[in-house]
């Protein structure tokens, strides 16, 4: 696999979150762009790894396909590793980890996989190979499905909803990969303002502020592929450097009961760089008032409740936020994050029928929108 050979890039998202990414990359001028299941692929050179790391606010990490071959027992197995060109992209005295997976193959044990590829990742190309993902500088996944062993490398490292500015967050953050794809399956594109009032640790405000400034993701944080040979540190600095940010004029509001919520969306956005644009404020959600300027997109994460006992608390809580959004938002949209239909049909919001239902946590969700309130 040699540096000017286009290879298969793979950006992994949620379940039922695939056209929404799809979406976002042709947007960042990944043209031929597909939706596959778990993420969106198109082929591609290194600079476009390093690209979507930096730009794509909604995947969840960034896989380079460096090739495959098909090996039908472990020796086999054993004698195409050692023949793979390793050295095109894997550095010696950089800590790998290889993680296999197993389906519909005559190779069906991963540990007897995994040991058989280390041994020649170590054996033939002098690589260092560990075992604890801790201790890894880079992870090689290695999947065997029908005979076939693809070998892919995670370029991101960390997952990219860790963008490199937030310290601080509450219990059950929404991640900012999942924030992003929320903003944008309600159309946001940077060009209204947004208001969160029960805003946590300020993920989504942060998001939308950051969009409509043209900020990319990526930009506070480094990244798996920095340590592969086929990295260029110049190329990636002139990369970083080419994007500016855009003046904008907007405001984005949180405002949490909680003042140690306040506090948090307060350091993070600070951190974020975009704290002149934020503002967040102390107080329930029936002191919520509209902002003055033109309408825009509320949006908002309730508690879920997921006992019982505290569910039927919530019910005077998203009714409140329904009375409130309809006595002050006029002309808003509405967005919200909720469990199920009875807590949404508590607001009294006229939610449209297009919802979208994803996975957050482990509890299943489903982001409810409205048109412009009247």
């Amino acid at each position: 696999m040699s540096n000017t050979d286009p290879f298969e890039i793979f950006c992994v998202v949620q379940p039922g979150l695939e056209p929404t990414l799809l979406a976002e990359a042709k947007g960042a001028g990944f043209a031929q762009a597909q939706a596959v299941t778990g993420g969106v692929q198109f082929m591609g050179q290194w600079p476009d790894v390093w690209r979507a790391n930096l730009c794509l606010r909604g995947a969840t990490r960034v896989l380079a396909r460096l090739g495959s071959f098909r090996a039908m027992h472990l020796a086999q197995l054993d004698k195409r590793a050692r023949k793979f060109d390793w050295g095109a992209v894997l550095k010696q005295g950089v800590a790998l980890r290889v993680d296999v997976t197993c389906r519909k193959s005559r190779i069906y044990h991963a540990g007897a996989a995994t040991q058989r590829i280390e041994t020649a990742l170590r054996e033939s190309h002098g690589l260092t190979v560990v075992k604890e993902a801790s201790e890894a500088e880079l992870t090689l996944k290695v999947r065997i499905e029908d005979d076939l062993c693809v070998f892919s490398i995670d370029t991101s490292g960390e997952s990219l909803h860790k963008r490199g500015h937030k310290e601080a967050v509450n219990k059950a953050p929404m991640r900012e990969t999942l924030a992003a794809l929320f903003l944008r399956d309600c159309g946001y594109d940077g060009s209204e303002p947004v208001v969160d009032p029960m805003c946590g640790s300020g993920t989504f405000v942060i998001e939308a502020a950051e969009i409509a400034a043209g900020l990319k993701p990526g930009r506070s944080r480094s990244f798996a592929f920095e340590k592969l040979a086929s990295f260029d540190p110049t190329r990636w600095a002139a990369m970083k450097a080419a994007s500016t940010p855009r003046p904008v004029t907007l405001r984005f509001y949180g405002s949490d009961r909680d003042a140690g919520a306040v506090r948090m969306s307060k350091a993070n956005a600070e951190r974020a760089q975009i704290a002149d644009l934020c503002s967040f404020h102390c107080h329930a959600v029936g002191d919520l008032k509209r902002p003055e300027g033109q309408a825009g997109l509320v949006i908002v994460n309730p508690p879920y409740g997921l006992r019982i006992s505290e569910k039927k608390l919530l019910f005077a809580v998203y009714g409140t936020l329904g009375k409130v959004l309809k006595a002050e938002f006029s002309g808003w949209r509405v967005a919200m994050i909720a469990p199920d239909a009875g807590l949404a049909k508590a607001t009294g919001l006229p939610f449209l029928p297009d919802s979208l239902s994803v996975s957050h946590g482990g509890t299943k969700v489903t982001l409810w929108k409205t048109a412009p309130l009247r």
